[in-house]
């Protein structure tokens, strides 16, 4: 009987079809040519994959996040247990029906900090956030490079940017306007002074994300070469 059992188990495993997903611990090889389909519904379809979010953007106690377009607050509210008592999320809007009710859902959340903000600007004191996080978002801003720049001097020097949109390529319908070219954001990304960390598509949602930090933390080859020989 025990026997039979470990043959029916070595069956099942066998049997079960294997995903690759473009997740950073998951190989990139494709064996079945739906498992790049989305599968999450909504408009929001990678939030179905918050836990592997959470996991790239590596929050910790005391951190300070601004998140861009918070809308409902859904990600601020995702982030405080990882910021901690210490932490901050500064969740900014550009509507105060929006602020309003972000403050009434997290009246007893004071990690989490809604506002109105203005359009070209996270409003922020320099060198007051760890992280920016724009969750579709980005498509939605005027003068990109402009804004990437600003976000520079808000961020610290050690601070990162990620931003999450939906592929063009991969838009269809009503949401085909709500889309940004990683190629384009790569392109103003690097104008602007950050550098890319990771990209990769989040699996099973047409959504990518980007994690940037700051061009100063990379040394020129030639004061490479000089701590080299010193």
């Amino acid at each position: 009987m025990y026997n039979l059992i470990r043959f029916l188990v070595l069956l099942v495993l066998l049997s079960a079809p294997a995903v690759a997903y473009s997740d950073s611990v998951q190989s990139t090889r494709v064996i079945d040519p739906n498992q790049h389909a989305c599968t999450g519904g909504g408009g929001y379809p990678y939030r179905e994959k918050y836990e592997y979010v959470l996991k790239e953007l590596d929050l910790k106690k005391g951190d300070v996040v601004v998140d861009i377009g918070a809308g409902d607050g859904w990600w601020a509210e995702k982030m405080v247990k990882f910021v901690g008592s210490e932490g901050i999320i500064h969740a900014s809007e550009i509507k105060q029906e929006q602020v309003d009710k972000m403050k009434e859902k997290f009246t007893d959340v004071p990690q989490i900090k809604p506002y109105l903000c203005p359009t070209d600007s996270t409003a922020l004191k320099d060198n007051s956030c760890d992280m920016a996080f724009l969750s579709k978002t980005y498509h939605h801003l005027k003068g990109h490079i402009d804004y990437l720049s600003h976000l520079r001097k808000v961020i610290k020097p050690t601070g990162r940017l990620c931003i999450i949109e939906k592929h063009p390529s991969l838009g269809s319908g009503r949401g085909k306007g709500h889309t940004f070219s990683p190629g384009l954001l790569m392109q103003q990304a690097d104008e602007a002074g950050w550098i890319p960390a990771r990209y990769e598509l989040i699996t099973g949602t047409y959504h990518y994300i980007a994690i940037f930090v700051q061009r100063e933390l990379f040394q020129p080859e030639q004061q490479q070469k000089k701590t080299r020989a010193g």
